[in-house]
Order: structure tokens, then C-alpha cells, then sequence
């Protein structure tokens, strides 16, 4: 006879059998033949159906207990989907083999092609994976391995101890004096090329009269390290200005972003030390960020290049918070939440009709161009300084997001959040 090959098989029709006797393995397939012959015609005779090789080898495993067997049987097809069917729905009318009562009900049928393909999908993950990891990298990664390359081929040493310093360490009228290479590499990679390292927490002798010659400015780590350097270099060394990095941050992971705003923020050494004393103190109340008890000092940060002046707060007399009625509340509310995601704002009059709906992106060119007849604006956003600005210009009344960066004593508009509606 001929048969499938599990390879060649599109489907596995599985079924369970229990016999009311004991019969053996023989007895079983000579059944499932005899009580199917000529029920289903002659196109889907299963003799002539496993002789073409379209129904392959059936096997059977049983096993017995107590005088009862029980078993599974395992039927491959190639046929289509609904001549497999019917073939197993067949298998379900044998209730009797040899002596014995019979029940064989159909478990189910696998199609062979779904585990295939989950073994192809898999397979195909793998090989992706191994392509990109050995893959040429893009244009991108290539110019920031280059320039990152270029950076580190820049760091000079300095001085008997062979500091690691940034090329401009001589020339500079201003040096950053900071902890270790590491944080070197990171302002040079963001053009700040007059740092020096202390290589560890003790200050080399050399920098000492490097001190003397240069406006050195102090760049710690933001943890007790930290203030523990400042410390110890403040009482060895003339330091004009002392700064930290974000709390919990090292110098060596801060972005750019972070390293000019902590230069901007840097104070005397003298203020340094004793805004560490007060924050040590039995008395030292909540903690503040580094160098908020005093304004920037004058003059520019000690970089390479010119940055731009500070925005100037905002200088507006605080408006008294105007209690609002249920009804606006609930319609504030409704508007907020219909907003959500869309990333977008409605302006509203004073009756709190919609006069228009924008994106975000526009929103202050509207207010600009409507401008004296907007109420409130409700928005699907933060609410921002230059945002309260243009709404300020626009005399809007009311301007209301899902939180605030604003404090309500900086601006004359009233502002609302999520959480307060």
C-alpha cells in the first residue's frame, strides 16, 4: 500500500477510541476499513485513498486496563480541507470492533502547514537578528563613530601627572577642573574643549597655581561625592565658581542640554560651600536645587562659544483664581477629555461656544491672528511659559491642558489642569 510521508501531509486527523474489551492493533484499522468501505463512495474510498498515497499510514496506540482499551489514532491527509473532514467525521460511526462495543470521537485536525510556518517565522527572526548585528551600520552610526573618535583622539595630557585635558587647556582664559577622564570625554564630545580631570577625588599639586592663573569653575557629580569634592578643592585651591550636575547624575552621562544649564547655575565657591552646609545642617529645611539661592553671576559660562541669554520670567501681577460654576466645569471637562490624543485645541468664546479647532502646532499663530475675541482655550497638552505668553497677548481669560510647567502666581490668565476639572 502506499502511503503519506509526515513531510508530504497537509493535515493530522487525530481521534480518541475506548473499547469495551480487549482487541489488539489489527483488530482496530481492520475496523476503521470494513465500516467505512462504501459509505463515502468511490472517490473517497480510504483503501484507495491510501494506495494513491493521498491517505497515509494510519497508526494506532492503545493500551489496556482492567479488561478495557483505550488509544489514540493518528490519520495523515493531503486531501483538501473538506474531504479531510469528511473522512474523519467517517471515522465516528465505528461503535463496534470484533466483539467489543466501541466510542471513537474526533479530537481534532491539525493542519501540519501552521507549525511549519511557525518554524519558518522563528527561523526567519533568528537570521534577521544575526543580519543586523553583522550588518554595515548606516551613514549615522559611522559619523558618530568618526567624530566620537575624533573627540577622544583629542584629549591631550597635562602636567607632571599626565591629566587628562581637553586640547584648549592652555590657551583658555577659563578651564572646567573636573573629577575623571570619562567626564573630560563628555564636554569635549559636546565642544567644550578647556576641561581638566583631577583623575580621582584628592587635587593633584600641579593644578594649584593652575588655579591662580585661570577662572576656574568646579564641575562635580550631583551626589554627596559631589559636595564632598567641592569641599575638599575649595579649601586647597582658588575657585571662582562652583556647579553641580542634575541630582542622582554624573558629569559623565549629563547631555548637553543639562551641562549648560549647570554652568549657567554655578555660583562663588564661597556660596557653594555655604549652600552645602545649610542643606547638611540639623536646620537645613527641604532640599533645593544647586544654586537657586543666588542669580546667575555675571559674565558668560566657560565655554568655547557665545550662548544665548536666559529668556527673562514673566513679570505679570498673579490674578486672583475666579471660581467656576459647575456647568463650566463640566464643560471644560467634556472638552478636555474629547481632546485626549488628538493633539489638538478648541478656542471658545465668552459663551463658551467653539469659535475653532486647530492642532496644536497653530495654535498660537490663532490666537495671534484672532486677537482680543478668544475666552479660553482648551488644549491636549502641557501648559507652557510661551504658550501663557501668547495667551497673555491675546487677553484670553482662561487657558486650560492636561497639566501645568506654569505656576498660577507667573501669569494673569487662569490656568486648569485634568486634575482640578
Amino acid at each position: 500500500m502506499g502511503k503519506v510521508s509526515p513531510v508530504s501531509a497537509k493535515y493530522i486527523i487525530q481521534a480518541n477510541i475506548t473499547i469495551d474489551g480487549v482487541v489488539d492493533r489489527p483488530d482496530v484499522i481492520g475496523a476503521i476499513f470494513g465500516q467505512t468501505e462504501g459509505l463515502l463512495g468511490a472517490d473517497l474510498e480510504l483503501r484507495e485513498l491510501q494506495r494513491s498515497g493521498r491517505i497515509g499510514r494510519i497508526e494506532v496506540n492503545t493500551d489496556t486496563k482492567a479488561g478495557k482499551t483505550s488509544g489514540k489514532i493518528l490519520v495523515p491527509s493531503s486531501l483538501d480541507k473538506a474531504e479531510t473532514a469528511i473522512i474523519a467525521a467517517a471515522l465516528e460511526i465505528i461503535q463496534r470492533i470484533g466483539p467489543c462495543n466501541s466510542h471513537l470521537i474526533i479530537e481534532k485536525i491539525d493542519d501540519v502547514r501552521i507549525s511549519k510556518r511557525k518554524q519558518v517565522i522563528e527561523r526567519a527572526k533568528q537570521l534577521l537578528k544575526n543580519l543586523m548585528e553583522s550588518s554595515i551600520p548606516d551613514s549615522q552610526e559611522l559619523a558618530d563613530e568618526v567624530a566620537y573618535s575624533v573627540r577622544v583622539m583629542e584629549i591631550t595630557e597635562w602636567g607632571p601627572e599626565k591629566l587628562p585635558a581637553g586640547p584648549a587647556i592652555e590657551e583658555s582664559d577659563e578651564i572646567i577642573l573636573v573629577e575623571g577622564r570619562a567626564d573630560v570625554i563628555n564636554l569635549l564630545k559636546h565642544g567644550f574643549k578647556n576641561a581638566v580631570a583631577m583623575n580621582g577625588t584628592n587635587m593633584p599639586e600641579s593644578l594649584i597655581p593652575l588655579c591662580k592663573e585661570k577662572t576656574v569653575t568646579l564641575f562635580t557629580d550631583g551626589d554627596r561625592g559631589g559636595s564632598l569634592i567641592i569641599k575638599e578643592v575649595t579649601a586647597r585651591a582658588e575657585v571662582d565658581f562652583v556647579t553641580k550636575a542634575p541630582d542622582g547624575k554624573e558629569v559623565e552621562e549629563i547631555t548637553k542640554k543639562e551641562i549648560h544649564n549647570s554652568l549657567r547655575a554655578r555660583v562663588s565657591g564661597e556660596q557653594a560651600l555655604m549652600e552645602i552646609g545649610n542643606k547638611e545642617g540639623p536646620n537645613g529645611g527641604a532640599r533645593k536645587p544647586f544654586g537657586s539661592a543666588r542669580p546667575m553671576p555675571p559674565g558668560r559660562p566657560p565655554m568655547m562659544q557665545q550662548q544665548p541669554p536666559m529668556r527673562a520670567p514673566l513679570q505679570q501681577q498673579p490674578l486672583k483664581r475666579k471660581e467656576l460654576t459647575e456647568e463650566q466645569k463640566k464643560a471644560f471637562s467634556e472638552m478636555l477629555e474629547s481632546l485626549v490624543g488628538t493633539r489638538g485645541a478648541q478656542v471658545l468664546d465668552d459663551k463658551l461656544a467653539v469659535l475653532g479647532k486647530v492642532p496644536l502646532t497653530e495654535l498660537e499663530p490663532t490666537l495671534k491672528s484672532m486677537g482680543r475675541g478668544v475666552y479660553a482655550v482648551v488644549f491636549d497638552g502641557s501648559i507652557e511659559k510661551e504658550l501663557v505668553r501668547s495667551c497673555e497677548r491675546a487677553d484670553v481669560k482662561i487657558l486650560i491642558g492636561m497639566d501645568s510647567h506654569v505656576g498660577q502666581d507667573e501669569t494673569r490668565v487662569e490656568l486648569l489642569t485634568a486634575n482640578e476639572l
